[in-house]
């Protein structure tokens, strides 16, 4: 179990780097085309390029991931289930986890996935 995550965190790492690679090069390259030619600028390095990406991403992105990412789903879910009776939350488990061929039937995120 522990060796499946360590390969997967090699992987993600693998994926980050070659894409900050791959977009290093690319802003490096459309800077020293379009920046001298439209604004008089002088010409960027490779780790120049990054800084301006990792610059831009503070400035613009923050480290947030992505914001509102299933929060107004999951709030609006919860409600629900809250106010169901314990016959109707069997029955939403039934049919969810039924048709999906998973036998635990308890909700993530639910009181009782929080008791176990």
């Amino acid at each position: 179990m522990k060796k499946r995550w360590v390969i997967r965190a090699l992987k993600i790492a693998t994926i980050a780097i070659v894409a900050a690679t791959a977009l290093g090069f690319i802003v490096e390259s459309l800077w020293n085309w379009l920046g001298p030619a439209v604004f008089g600028a002088r010409t960027i390095t490779f780790w120049q390029a990054v800084g301006i990406l990792i610059l831009s991403k503070i400035l613009f992105g923050g480290f947030r991931g992505r914001p509102g990412y299933g929060g107004h789903w999951r709030r609006r879910m919860r409600e629900r289930w809250e106010q169901m009776s314990p016959e109707e939350r069997e029955r939403f488990r039934q049919g969810a986890f039924g048709a999906c061929g998973r036998a635990s039937g308890i909700v993530p995120g639910s009181p009782e996935s929080r008791r176990v």
